[in-house]
């Protein structure tokens, strides 16, 4: 838990979770699917962010030639959608010559939703930013275009400026909060968040939130400091060294608190 100093009236019952997030693919053999079973409570999913496309107006005011670029780095579907989305917008072909890189396998091969993979040069990690900067490395000479949020992880343009790399960062699409009106988020006993952008989203939608007796869990450490700068109570916090996983974090609050 977040805060051993908490108080025993934090420590109550959790009949129902609210996960900030859209429901997992394949739900009935989810972690969260196996947790309700486990412990009869209801887990209920509801993304409370949702990301949008920046548009080509609002992309030429970044003065970026896409064409100028000899690779482009792509660390999320989201990304990779919308960039082509963007090229399609703006009538641009992308080059046969041009390379890719992915942070994942499973990233690269979902290239071939936009380009024929096999006449393309494209290159992949297996599975983090410190993988993709590795092969970076070998292509210095390159001019990357890095697609990309209004909101994204530092490595990749950090390690870019270190090494004197050329690169352009493109901001394609931005993440904006979801419509919860319908939402009655104070039935819940526990809602889970996962960014910054949906804790931001909760008082986007519900300016006069109160706390109360909902536990709040948080899953990293800028999820869990948005979490106390708005004033709320941190309840749960993951990872942790014996629960890595946002559904395991969870997991232990309730084998604490539902105890028969």
């Amino acid at each position: 838990m977040a805060d051993e100093k908490l108080t025993n009236h934090r420590l109550k019952e959790v009949k129902s979770i609210l996960i900030s997030q859209p429901q997992p693919d394949g739900s009935e053999k989810s972690p969260y699917h196996e947790l309700a079973i486990k412990y009869g409570v209801k887990v209920d999913f509801r993304p409370f962010i949702q990301v949008e496309s920046l548009g080509a107006k609002d992309f030429r005011k970044q003065k970026i030639n896409i064409l100028e670029h000899t690779a482009v780095v792509f660390t999320s579907k989201n990304a990779v959608d919308f960039f082509f989305k963007l090229c399609e917008e703006m009538k641009i072909e992308m080059p046969a010559e041009m390379k890719y890189f992915c942070i994942t396998e499973q990233q690269a091969n979902y290239l071939q939703k936009y380009i024929v993979i096999r006449k393309r040069k494209i290159f992949s990690g297996k599975r983090t930013a410190t993988d993709l900067i590795e092969l970076i490395k070998k292509h210095k000479t390159e001019k990357f275009l890095y697609p990309c949020s209004e909101i994204r992880r530092d490595e990749i343009p950090n390690f870019m400026e270190k090494s004197g790399i050329k690169y352009s960062e493109a901001v394609i699409y931005k993440t904006v909060p979801s419509n919860l009106a319908d939402l009655k988020v104070t039935e819940y006993d526990m809602i889970g968040f996962f960014s910054p952008s949906g804790v931001h989203s909760l008082f986007t939608n519900f300016p006069d939130f109160e706390q109360g007796n909902i536990r709040i869990a948080a899953f990293g450490p800028t999820t869990a400091k948005a979490v106390t700068e708005h004033s709320l109570i941190l309840d749960i916090q993951a990872p942790q060294p014996n629960a890595p996983s946002m559904t395991g974090a969870i997991e232990l609050y309730i084998k604490e608190t539902n105890k028969k």
